[in-house]
């Protein structure tokens, strides 16, 4: 079993890990049931932006199913 078994990288996180440029995880709770909507999506998108702002690849972690995690970057959370 390999880590493709339960781990799926978007391409932006890939290209960061095989550059060596900085990554910076964030989970997803705050998104799915952290705060009430819509403040959870705004808050969100603000934290992302400022880790952009400072040049940072975000990879955000989410748990699919027992079987995988997804790292994603913004706009990938509408499956949430």
């Amino acid at each position: 079993m390999s880590k493709n078994d339960f781990l799926i990288i978007h391409p932006e996180v890939q290209q960061a890990l095989e550059n060596n440029l900085p990554i910076v995880a964030l989970e997803s709770t705050i998104i799915s049931h952290g705060m009430p909507w819509p403040q959870n999506a705004i808050t969100a998108k603000a934290v992302e932006d400022e880790v952009r702002r400072y040049g940072n690849v975000i990879a955000r972690i989410e748990k699919k199913s027992k079987k995988s995690m997804k790292n994603s970057v913004t706009g990938e959370n509408k499956t949430l």
